[in-house]
């Protein structure tokens, strides 16, 4: 279901409990109806919108870290799809999407790979693919620091990754490619490993490509801009981030390539990319 479906049964709920209310106070009777019911129906659709936002929040609160994904998950991904919009409008975000007319492969599991400016990114790429199934590989430090985005990627069959720390990022890698392979989620990574602070895109930990030759998923390359204006304007002016479907490398495509013949196809496709986006 397409999260504006869900605002207009919210709307017809809204109108229903108005007419209800007025079998028991007469409401459209009333000289005064002419503002009392249009603000009854705006009441009634932002305390649905408040209780959504709340079950959504809740869920992520008591989430057990130590359990591992269970069948809410599905529900869980429902609430972020119809939340995000009333999250991102909040803070003022508007998304210019570009590629979208390429085609993601129906009923395959797929790796996104995009560059990295700001911790929002995520947020921004599970509101433009709302429809996929996807699973971060994030920070390690951010399960440490930041206890309800932790508890959020871990509904979302997230993995932290261990950065400083080559056995450990390996044991990642591997549970990301289990992921995929037994149909659980696509996943999404950043290449470069860490966020670029001057936008420029970085030199990629091409380790982390294992993820698609040994799982044989399709690679989706996107590139992001403008997230790092975010943390001196978000909700309080407008800012436009741009996200790019870039390309979508089939197995074929890359049969016979190591990750560093891969990362350097998909680091040149988004270091173009970002250069053209931001003239």
């Amino acid at each position: 279901m397409k999260s504006k479906y869900m605002y207009y049964i919210y709307l017809l709920l809204s109108v229903g409990l108005t007419l209800v209310l007025n079998n028991f106070y007469d409401i459209f009777k009333e000289a005064y109806s002419w503002w009392l019911v249009p603000l009854l129906i705006a009441g009634f659709f932002l305390g649905f919108i408040i209780l959504q936002l709340l079950l959504f929040f809740g869920m992520i609160i008591f989430t057990n870290l130590n359990k591992p994904t269970d069948k809410s998950e599905n529900f869980f991904r429902f609430l972020l799809k119809i939340s995000l919009p009333v999250i991102v409008t909040a803070a003022m975000v508007r998304i210019k999407t570009q590629g979208l007319e390429k085609e993601l492969p129906e009923n395959t599991r797929m790796l996104f790979v995009c560059n990295h400016q700001h911790d929002f990114d995520p947020v921004i790429i599970f509101r433009v693919f709302s429809n996929v199934k996807i699973g971060f590989i994030g920070k390690k430090e951010i399960y440490e620091t930041r206890p309800i985005i932790a508890r959020a990627m871990h509904r979302l069959n997230s993995l932290p990754i261990d950065r400083e720390n080559d056995r450990e990022a390996a044991k990642t890698i591997i549970n990301a490619i289990k992921i995929i392979k037994e149909d659980k989620a696509s996943m999404a990574l950043f290449p470069e490993g860490y966020v670029s602070k001057s936008c420029e895109l970085l030199p990629f930990r091409n380790g982390s490509l294992k993820i698609a030759l040994k799982s044989k998923a399709p690679v989706v390359v996107c590139a992001i801009n403008n997230t790092r204006a975010l943390p001196k304007r978000i909700f309080r002016r407008v800012t436009t981030v741009e996200l790019r479907l870039l390309d979508i490398i089939y197995p074929e495509q890359y049969e016979g390539m190591n990750t560093q013949e891969l990362g350097d196809i998909i680091h040149k496709e988004m270091e173009e990319a970002l250069a053209d986006m931001r003239k």
